[in-house]
């Protein structure tokens, strides 16, 4: 395991060590992908946003200020390119934001709405991790991308008020009230995707009483 912290690795990088570009990849590779995942809809473009964010972190490397952070510099060029992606996609894109997901290491989504601290009600306990899944993503497919990314940067980064405002360089009460309309809007979509489910699975039970 190396010791050296992110932006340490990243100096040494600018240096010619091109090893600590790859530990910095290696390290990041699975909180990023979810992060991606989550904001995309999909594993494949996922992946795609994934190489097109290292490969700017490489380009703008002599634009890095030694002085920040490494962690929310990457998620908020990460952020970026995933908005280039949906904006390029277009409405198709959205729509599909509702589609399964698949991959992206064990438990992916498995602790998402615990660790979100939205006051709903916990997915039932039996829900298999697939189904606890397609939830989530069917509950964020039902924001707008603006309240989508703040959400799911407050989530990955755990940044506050402040450093949020800076990264997306948009005023403070403009973060404080878009991650106040995300979570509502977030557990209000959990709440309707969990009663379409329940609902689906009492239709299903009668029908196969009959």
């Amino acid at each position: 395991m190396d010791q050296r912290t992110d932006e340490q690795l990243f100096a040494d990088y600018r240096r010619g060590d091109t090893d600590a570009f790859r530990t910095l990849i290696d390290r990041f590779h699975d909180d990023l992908l979810r992060f991606l995942i989550r904001l995309v809809g999909g594993r494949q473009a996922a992946e795609d946003v994934f190489q097109e964010t290292f490969l700017q972190i490489h380009t703008s490397g002599d634009s890095f200020d030694v002085e920040r952070r490494f962690r929310p510099w990457l998620f908020t060029i990460a952020a970026n390119k995933g908005r280039d992606y949906l904006r390029r996609k277009g409405r198709r894109q959205v729509m599909e934001l509702s589609a399964p997901i698949s991959g992206g290491g064990d438990g992916e989504g498995a602790s998402f709405i615990d660790l979100l601290r939205v006051d709903v009600p916990p997915p039932a306990s039996g829900l298999e991790a697939g189904e606890r899944d397609r939830q989530v993503q069917e509950a964020l497919a039902g924001l707008s991308h603006p309240l989508r990314e703040i959400l799911l940067l407050s989530y990955f980064n755990r940044l506050t008020y402040a450093q949020i405002a800076e990264e997306l360089s948009i005023p403070l009460g403009t973060v404080k009230s878009r991650l106040h309309a995300a979570v509502a809007s977030f557990a209000k979509r959990w709440s309707e995707v969990g009663k379409e489910t329940s609902d689906g699975a009492t239709k299903r039970r009668s029908d196969g009483g009959e």
